[in-house]
């Protein structure tokens, strides 16, 4: 759990250097995923840590902010409260650092066992700190590619393609689909050449990348037609086009 949690305030620094010098008028552009400007990605990030440390410290009152979520009453960002989302860009992203500060305590006080309660299936602690790890990523690469701003590609990636490959299931359920029940590989390069392997090394099926452009396919942001992923076998390519390790819908460019 301090490996990941020690990864997640890595990529939080990472992040902090593509937003550190914004202008409130950048804090208001439009990002590459489609609806959502610096502002709003932030507090999505803000609001989602918030929810994140509140299952850990007070899992009743989480369970019923859950149900209001799951009757419409509210959304995520709303969670937070009208006061958070009225803040300029440069107050949001230090109340951002504040929460995920005491989530990132949190989580590290945590049997990376225990099975927590989230707002889909009940989920372990590690995977749950890595799901933030993950949508940090994600989101950090949203606001680095509108800005133009190289994002570094570090090891921390093969936390997000191990949790791309072990959701290959839900992929499926997400979509309305039952799983196959047939392997597949998954081979991928890490940033400094390093091999990475899931699977059976005699699966038909087969997925073969470097890390980086796996974790832009399974985070719904590069489609697979257009990325350098290359698969072998109709189960790996269709896996690919609907993978998505996340609860909300399955569309290009949406929440994470």
């Amino acid at each position: 759990m301090d490996q990941i949690c020690d990864d997640i305030a890595a990529e939080t620094q990472a992040l902090t250097s593509v937003v550190k010098d914004l202008t409130e008028d950048q804090w208001r552009a439009p990002t590459v995923a489609e609806g959502w400007d610096s502002h709003e990605t932030i507090l999505h990030l803000a609001a989602t840590d918030w929810i994140c440390h509140l299952t850990l410290v007070n899992p009743q009152l989480f369970v019923d902010i859950r149900t209001q979520l799951s009757k419409g009453e509210t959304s995520v960002h709303k969670t937070v409260g009208p006061e958070v989302r009225a803040l300029k860009g440069r107050e949001l992203w230090e109340w951002f650092l504040n929460g995920r500060s005491e989530m990132v305590s949190a989580l590290r006080q945590t049997d990376p066992k225990a099975r927590i309660t989230w707002l889909g299936p009940d989920i372990g602690a590690r995977s749950l700190a890595t799901s933030r790890l993950l949508e940090t990523w994600t989101h950090s690469h949203d606001l680095a590619d509108g800005f133009g701003v190289e994002y570094p590609r570090t090891n921390r990636l093969r936390h997000i393609a191990h949790i791309g490959v072990v959701t290959h299931e839900f992929s499926y359920i997400n979509h309305g689909l039952v799983p196959p029940d047939q392997p597949i590989r998954v081979e991928l390069t890490g940033p400094d050449g390093e091999k990475w392997n899931w699977g059976p090394e005699d699966a038909t099926n087969k997925v073969t990348s470097t890390a980086y452009e796996f974790c832009k396919v399974i985070t719904r942001r590069v489609p697979v037609a257009d990325s350098a992923v290359e698969t072998q076998g109709a189960l790996a390519t269709e896996w690919m086009e609907i993978a998505q390790p996340w609860i909300e819908p399955p569309r290009i460019s949406d929440e994470a």
